[in-house]
């Protein structure tokens, strides 16, 4: 590795670490959307390579990103959710994981009843009356179910300090939480002008077919899979009328995985915690699965300025009603639902994480509101009406500043300093104490 090498990894990694590029992105699309509006909107709809159509869709500037970009991003989210499964992942056995499961099931169900809650009293008061389209406002659910992965485990570990049990549980439970919200967006966020096609389904079963054929052959070329059953598994969601950008996540599980899980957002996996001689002496190299990662995450980490860009240019003048919907139900739905399913899940015989207090889930629970980017995403799958829209993504935007409120209030709080005491006793316990603590 050269000097210029060494010098610029450690600043890669401090952008990709703090979603520079995304937050970037998110200020950029601001301010080229209120100062130069047309320009910006133009701009989104460059068709970089002329005339060409897809499946009867322009391939604009905003098509490659929300519909081939996002295929990469949601591949890194099933890497991690397939992965989770593996031994020592963080859903296997599922009995460990069940607190966080049951506090992501909240996590959901929390958001969406306060959203159609909130909803069903602006029909009451008048805000909406019976000539606004019920059903077409319904569509928004969805966004406020969704949790930035990046964002929730950043602010976490300011919050809570590094290596603090809140901060896997807060990582479990957004990883949980992206894949129930791809099938929320497989299954209700299809084009709604376009009524779906389930026939063309049969083309992401002939890609998972062809994913399991190349791994019955041992290929190990993560490309092949991602590059031959990839693209067939998009074409049938675009023919189908679904999102596309959920093409690999029935592809990305069967490329070989690694024996172990070494954790949720590790930069290393098996061979690189036992060393590589020894992996070299032992037969194990790095799976498939590490290697498309390893591959494509930094371009991913990247890109999503460009996702921000093309997704977070709203007006201001856009604030509506729906934008404290959203907002309401990702603050008030998420802190509520993950917190009181949690406790729910402690009484049922599941507790929490050894050294992480009732508090300290609640506080968890707020910083999970952070939807950011799935729910800008979501929003621009929900609404085809540009007002309510933009409306949806001013409050998937508003929740960025969750992360603030979380940081200011974990300060004030003192949360820090109790997680620094609390991992200090739990490094002095000996197996026996912590049996007893935990119950086994």
């Amino acid at each position: 590795m050269s000097s210029a090498d060494t010098g610029k990894r450690p600043f890669v990694t401090f952008l990709i670490e703090f979603s520079v590029p995304l937050m970037a992105g998110v200020v950029v699309a601001l301010l080229a959307a209120n100062l130069a509006h047309e320009s910006y909107e133009q701009l989104l709809h460059w068709m970089p390579f002329g005339a060409l159509s897809a499946f009867g869709h322009d391939v604009s500037f905003h098509f490659l990103v929300n519909d081939v970009f996002m295929v990469f991003f949601f591949g890194i989210a099933a890497k991690e959710i397939t992965e989770s499964v593996l031994p020592g992942g963080s859903l296997n056995p599922p009995r460990k994981a069940l607190n966080p499961l049951m506090a992501t099931l909240g996590g959901v169900v929390g958001p969406v009843a306060v959203f159609f809650l909130g909803l069903w009293a602006c029909f009451l008061v008048g805000i909406y009356t019976p000539a606004h389209d019920f059903g077409a406002l319904a569509r928004g659910w969805g966004i406020p179910t969704a949790t930035d992965i990046a964002l929730a485990w950043l602010v976490a570990r300011f919050v809570f300090g590094k290596g603090h049990p809140a901060v896997d549980f807060l990582l479990l439970l957004a990883v949980a939480d992206d894949a129930i919200g791809l099938g929320i967006i497989a299954v209700f966020y299809g084009n709604p002008e376009l009524p779906a096609q389930p026939q063309y389904l049969a083309l992401v079963l002939a890609a998972m077919g062809i994913a399991f054929a190349l791994r019955r052959a041992h290929v190990r070329a993560w490309w092949l899979y991602v590059f031959l059953a990839g693209p067939v598994a998009w074409s049938g969601l675009m023919l189908a009328h679904l999102h596309p950008a959920l093409a690999l996540c029935v592809v990305v599980p069967f490329l070989p995985g690694p024996h172990r899980d070494t954790g949720l957002f590790r930069a290393q996996d098996e061979v690189d915690v036992m060393g590589e001689e020894l992996a070299h002496d032992l037969h194990i190299e790095h799976s498939p699965l590490e290697k498309f990662e390893h591959t494509v995450k930094v371009p991913v980490d990247f890109g999503l300025f460009f996702f921000a860009f093309a997704n977070a240019g709203v007006l201001l003048s856009e604030i509506g009603t729906m934008t404290w919907l959203v907002f309401g139900a990702l603050v008030v739905g998420k802190t509520l639902g993950v917190t009181g399913f949690g406790l729910l899940a402690r009484r049922m015989g599941f507790p929490l994480p050894l050294g992480m207090t009732v508090g300290e889930l609640a506080m968890a629970a707020f910083i999970a509101s952070l939807g950011l980017t799935v729910a800008l995403f979501v929003a621009a799958a929900a609404f085809v009406d540009p007002a309510l829209q933009g409306e949806a993504k001013m409050g998937a935007l508003f929740s960025g500043f969750v992360g603030l409120a979380a940081l200011a209030i974990g300060r004030m709080l003192g949360f820090g300093a109790r997680s620094a005491a609390t991992a200090e006793r739990g490094e002095e316990m000996s197996g026996t104490e912590r049996r007893v603590v935990t119950g086994q």
